[in-house]
């Protein structure tokens, strides 16, 4: 596993991946503001997002066939999104979140992404 912290850049603003062992993650991501991060699931990943700072658009899906549910999530507010939930995060203002997960950082599936990436 890689020494920690790193940060990985993104379009939509970067991560810093503070703590990765065999059990846990732990990120924080910073979304700028009018940005969002792709329309995603996990096979098994389970997170949890807490709000450090900023306000973002939380949107979930049923499944892939609904309309999605749109909510805001703004500092102090936390959502657990276990898998297999479709989501997707769009920052309203410049957005900072820590992101707790079990540790299979590449388990994503894109279903829609804004930056053209598979």
């Amino acid at each position: 596993m890689p020494a920690v912290p790193y940060k990985v850049e993104k379009p939509w603003g970067h991560e810093l991946i503070w703590a990765l062992t065999d059990r846990y993650a732990g990120k924080i991501l910073h979304v700028k503001a009018g940005h969002l991060l792709s329309v995603q699931y996990h096979h098994r990943k389970d997170e949890t997002m807490h709000v450090l700072s900023g306000e973002l658009i939380l949107r979930t899906w049923p499944d892939e066939n609904s309309d999605p549910v749109a909510r805001p999530f703004r500092a102090g507010e936390s959502m657990h999104i276990p898998p297999p939930t479709i989501h997707q995060i769009e920052a309203v203002v410049d957005t900072d979140v820590l992101e707790v997960s079990t540790p299979e950082l590449d388990d994503l599936v894109r279903l829609t992404d804004r930056y053209g990436r598979p």
